[in-house]
């Protein structure tokens, strides 16, 4: 049996990742820390609530006070970290906000991980959720990305989660901190805030407004599923190779236009 700590689980995929996991893991003890920012939206789990599958704190990651109470009080024994400002429209007009969520909460979560797991790493694990953003463009012609391609940001929120990312790895490197990190591409699925691509066409149609699609549409996208995108973080922990990094793709690539036509 597992203590967790899930961050950003009434966000869109952290609340898939909590239905996933209670029905998989019905014994684990679930700690869910998230600040109800405009993406999170606790009716998305009020029923894992009120079952007390689950244990709800509404509160910001960036509070050091808070999140080391958290470990301490719930012997947390697995992090997994989805909270984040998340989308590249918003980074650009607000960067400050990313800066703060992405890096600094992060990092408030490493410093209690290992303040608390520091005389014992054994069956601990920080497992950090993050996105392909980081690796920057692909042209038409060239291969998907790899685990060793190069990061190129190219939005404030990229170069948050880029950030967020390095941070995670220097606690493995410097500190022997247990981590994993994943990359994940566009999901897509349940509770999805509805300003992104897919939920905002769908509501779009079916209310008989136009669909808009930024530039020529023809920027290609990897669309994964996000039951997917939760299987395979179960899969990471499950393997236990500290230290290493996942790409997750659904390699069902297709352009935005494509996409809104179908």
């Amino acid at each position: 049996m597992k203590n967790l700590l899930v961050t950003g689980g009434a966000g869109f995929i952290g609340s898939n990742f909590l239905y996933f996991w209670t029905k998989k893991y019905p014994n684990d003890k679930i700690i869910v820390l998230d600040a109800l920012t405009y993406a999170g939206n606790l009716p998305s789990i009020n029923s894992l609530i009120d079952t007390r599958l689950i244990t709800f704190i509404q509160g910001d990651i960036c509070n050091n006070l808070l999140v080391e109470e958290i470990f301490i009080k719930y012997n947390i024994d697995l992090v997994v970290h989805f909270a984040a400002e998340s989308h590249v429209d918003r980074s650009i007009d607000n960067p400050e906000a990313f800066i703060r969520t992405n890096i600094q909460g992060t990092h408030a979560l490493l410093l209690a991980a290992h303040s608390a797991w520091k005389n014992n790493f054994e069956d601990k694990l920080f497992h950090h959720v993050s996105t392909d953003e980081v690796y920057g463009d692909l042209e038409f012609d060239e291969p998907a990305f790899t685990e060793k391609t190069p990061y190129s940001p190219r939005s404030p929120y990229a170069a948050s989660k880029a950030s967020s990312d390095m941070l995670v790895r220097s606690y493995f490197t410097t500190y022997g901190l247990p981590i994993t990190i994943s990359n994940c591409s566009n999901n897509y699925g349940p509770f999805q805030f509805p300003e992104k691509l897919i939920p905002l066409i769908l509501i779009n149609a079916l209310e008989g407004k136009r669909l808009p699609i930024y530039g020529d549409g023809s920027n290609v996208r990897d669309w994964l599923f996000v039951d997917d995108h939760c299987s395979a973080i179960d899969a990471i922990i499950e393997s236990r190779n500290v230290g290493e990094t996942y790409n997750i793709g659904g390699n069902t690539e297709i352009a935005n236009l494509d996409l809104v036509n179908l």
